[in-house]
């Protein structure tokens, strides 16, 4: 995916379980992001502290250490708010009055196109936030 103007657009993938993160990697990376990934919050958390170009993250909800993925979203939208979030879990739902802002929550298993439509959503409002 490209930003207007044709740069690369740039998606932070949070996951603890390797395959899936594979997953969630091969379909952005299908879809034309650029994809870094991370196992857990505290790696993201440091990865978005490094790098000022990421769109979006796609983050699970359950995950080990010391913030799981809604802490994680609440701590993106806090220290960058212009980054947008979509979460993830096959054990957990997130209501949108629990989340920040208008970042998205997709069950797991996921559609590739439920997914891919979420995070062009969350892009595009984020994007518009950033240019304000």
């Amino acid at each position: 995916m490209e930003k207007p103007g044709n740069q690369q657009c740039f998606a932070l993938v949070v996951e603890d379980e390797p395959l899936v993160r594979m997953l969630g990697v091969d379909v952005l990376e299908s879809a034309g992001f650029v994809v870094i990934e991370a196992c857990n919050a505290d790696e993201a958390l440091a990865v978005l502290t490094r790098r000022s170009d990421i769109s979006v993250v796609f983050t699970d909800v359950d995950m080990p250490g010391s913030l799981d993925g809604l802490d994680l979203a609440w701590r993106i939208h806090e220290c960058w708010p212009g980054i947008g979030v979509v979460l993830t879990s096959g054990r957990y739902t997130i209501e949108p009055r629990l989340m920040p802002r208008e970042d998205a929550f997709v069950p797991k298993p996921y559609a590739v196109s439920s997914l891919l439509a979420q995070i062009e959503r969350v892009v595009a409002r984020a994007s518009a936030e950033r240019d304000r």
